[in-house]
């Protein structure tokens, strides 16, 4: 079904050390609104979506889980030369007493990710809409965290993601009309 290239869909640079802003990518990591469970949102959606659209599901499902390996290259790099005196800082020092430096599913305030995060109607507009919504708060989310760091090199790569939502936002808004069209089409059997 896929094909995996050992590297990442865009580079990622971190020109500092910076624990502080790896734990507030953990939001993206590991939060509502987050990488994993739009991944999880959409390729579960789409076993009750239409086939005129279904590929678009299972393609932005698919590249979510690329912009999760981003987000988890993101936390390495940024904690990977830590001390734990800056984890501690942070406020990073119970994911280290857990975790070590590993990325966890959880979001920037520590809350474990949970499958209460996924929503799949089996309406297809009503589930189309619960994605557009998903990707629009993934893009003011990647927006704050551009705002939040000076690390121009990290900025690039968030800047990068916020682009992504977007795409993702209006192809999901294409797919509404696609299938908003096809029920107004008068059916013959």
């Amino acid at each position: 079904m896929w094909i995996y290239e050992k590297k990442l869909q865009y580079p990622v640079r971190v020109s500092k050390c910076d624990p502080r802003m790896a734990k507030l990518l953990l939001e993206q990591y590991g939060g509502a609104d987050g990488e994993l469970a739009a991944a999880l949102r959409y390729l579960n959606q789409r076993y009750a979506i239409p086939d005129k659209v279904v590929g678009l599901l299972t393609d932005i499902g698919t590249e979510e889980f690329a912009h999760l390996e981003m987000i988890a290259t993101m936390v390495y790099k940024l904690t990977k030369d830590a001390t734990l005196d800056q984890l501690k800082a942070a406020g990073m020092d119970d994911q280290y007493v857990i975790h070590d430096r590993a990325p966890f599913y959880q979001n920037a305030s520590g809350v474990p990710w949970t499958a209460a995060y996924i929503q799949a109607k089996g309406d297809p507009i009503a589930d189309l809409y619960e994605d557009i919504a998903a990707e629009e708060k993934a893009r003011t989310t990647y927006q704050w965290l551009i705002d939040l760091t000076d690390d121009v090199d990290l900025q690039d790569a968030l800047k990068f993601l916020r682009e992504r939502e977007i795409v993702h936002s209006l192809r999901f808004r294409e797919a509404v009309e696609i299938l908003k069209d096809d029920r107004a089409q008068k059916k013959v059997f």
